[in-house]
């Protein structure tokens, strides 16, 4: 009966290690990406909301004081319901549908 090891110079243990640390690599980069909800509701701070729109901070701000977007002020923290921001998204897309009347 012949005993042998497998280690990491075979090349079938060295294709399973890179394949395991490609997983491990996704699975920290969907670990940042999941963030947690309140009542199934996802909040985005001013960092992401501007990325997302790809606008400044300080457009943010100015959209705030027109009652143009809604937030949440939790200790001087601009929060912004994601479900809010998409609705407002959706809405304004559609009356500008609406006005492209073709003639």
């Amino acid at each position: 009966m012949s005993h042998f090891f497998k280690d990491k110079t075979d090349t079938q243990i060295t294709e399973i290690l890179k394949q395991l640390k490609r997983i491990n690599e996704l699975l920290r980069k969907t670990s940042r990406m999941i963030q947690p909800t309140l009542n199934n509701e996802r909040f985005l701070t001013d960092e992401e909301l501007s990325k997302i729109l790809r606008v400044s901070r300080r457009t943010l701000q100015e959209y705030r004081s027109a009652g143009i977007i809604p937030y949440y002020l939790v200790q001087g923290k601009a929060l912004y319901k994601e479900s809010e921001i998409e609705k407002i998204l959706n809405d304004s897309h559609k009356r500008c549908v609406e006005e492209q009347r073709w003639v």
